[in-house]
């Protein structure tokens, strides 16, 4: 790979020059140390284990600096970057952080106030999540959503950067983000926003999780990959271009073969994905209305096998895409499904009881009992002896309740319950 020119490092706002983001991130086969650097080479990775230089992982170019990457062996104890020291994986987390859909939007007539924190709380939940000390953060996706230049005169998004470039990520993002990526190694799920026709080079380059090809700089679909995390197992689908209304049958047969694959690892499965297959949100007369028909048709193709939409491996179901926090168990054979998409951007309506959802499709799935909480926050995860406590947060970790999640038995899908949760 080429180093930048003087001449082009000149060019780079001196946000990129000055300020470098390290991060410790789940990738296909472990986790990978990351950084951001607007410095003409890469830089040395410090670990107890020995010095290593990293290697760079995306050249320069006019919209990005450079990004470099090292995987984090095993068992490594302490490990720095530049004088950053680096949050390290353990093999059995305990505390599970989870949020998505954080960025400010910005686009056509939605403008929200990104410089009020009120409206724009991702900067607040962000430092709020990290100081309670997680062991690992998951974002269900949806980082970039300055997708239009702020207008003139407008003093809630009054300087913003926009477009898919490092200025744009570093404000959506990786700034605000900074105590989050300093506490805890992170699971980076792709949205929607991240598609290549949006942010999906930006995603690529800084958080796809294979290495990354100049020739090919956005893949429309990259494969599932799943993390140990002893006695656990993540499976990360990207599930990025699965329409929620055009059935994709090309793209649902993928689908369909991924989802069915989770039946080989090792049980129990958290299926990680930012849209959810079956989840809700107002619809006409407040009756709740949602689904997936990209992937219930997947779900179908599974059945046409003689095989269960969701395989049993899978005891929970973890997405993002709708804006809010919910809470759902189904009347048929599938695994209960968390939604946290209210990290930070507009947040939507979505009815306080969700029995009775209309999904698109033919699934025949239906919500046995399920509830939304409005407002903005984030979920921590905390393991039990008989499942997980769920506490849920607001932007200032200030708790709104808590749900826990008993693990299957005997056969029987997992569940779900929320006492007391306030909707």
């Amino acid at each position: 790979m080429k180093k930048p020119a003087l001449a082009f490092l000149l060019l780079l706002p001196s946000a990129a020059r000055a300020a470098d983001s390290a991060w410790v991130q789940a990738v296909s086969g472990g986790y990978e140390a990351r950084v951001v650097t607007g410095a003409g080479s890469c830089p040395v990775l410090h670990t107890d284990k020995g010095d290593s230089p990293m290697s760079v992982r995306a050249s320069a170019t006019a919209d990005f600096p450079m990004v470099c990457s090292a995987p984090i062996s095993a068992g490594t104890r302490s490990a720095e970057i530049s004088g950053t020291v680096l949050p390290l994986p353990i093999t059995q987390p305990q505390r599970i952080l989870v949020l998505g859909d954080t960025g400010c939007r910005l686009k056509g007539s939605v403008l929200q106030a990104c410089n009020d924190p009120a409206k724009w709380p991702f900067p607040e939940v962000a430092a709020a999540a990290a100081s309670l000390k997680p062991d690992l953060v998951i974002h269900l996706g949806d980082y970039l959503y300055r997708e239009n230049a702020c207008p003139a005169g407008n003093r809630g998004c009054a300087g913003s950067p926009w477009g898919d470039n490092w200025t744009t990520w570093q404000a959506d993002f990786y700034t605000p983000a900074a105590p989050l990526l300093a506490a805890a190694p992170i699971v980076l799920v792709r949205g929607n926003h991240e598609d290549c026709k949006r942010a999906g080079l930006g995603w690529t380059l800084l958080q796809g999780p294979r290495v990354f090809d100049d020739a090919a700089p956005c893949a429309k679909h990259e494969p599932l990959y799943s993390l140990d995390l002893g006695g656990l197992t993540l499976a990360v689908l990207d599930d990025a271009v699965s329409d929620e209304t055009d059935l994709d049958r090309a793209a649902a047969q993928v689908y369909a073969d991924e989802i069915g694959g989770l039946a080989k690892l090792p049980a129990p499965v958290w299926f990680v994905h930012h849209r959810p297959t079956w989840a809700a949100m107002s619809g006409p007369l407040g009756i709740p209305i949602g689904g997936n028909l990209t992937l219930i048709d997947a779900g179908q193709i599974a059945q046409g096998h003689g095989e269960p939409a969701v395989p049993h491996s899978v005891s929970l179901m973890l997405s993002g895409h709708i804006h809010t926090f919910e809470s759902i168990n189904f009347n048929q054979d599938v695994p209960p499904q968390i939604v946290a998409g209210n990290g930070g951007d507009d947040l939507m309506v979505t009815p306080r009881n969700l029995r009775g959802a209309q999904f698109v499709g033919h699934s025949g799935v239906t919500v046995a009992d399920g509830l939304s909480v409005s407002g903005f926050g984030f979920l921590l995860m905390t393991r039990t002896n008989e499942g997980w406590t769920i506490d849920l947060y607001d932007p200032a970790a200030h708790p709104k309740g808590q749900c826990h999640f008993t693990a299957p038995q005997n056969g029987k899908r997992g569940r779900l319950d929320c006492p007391g949760v306030k909707y």
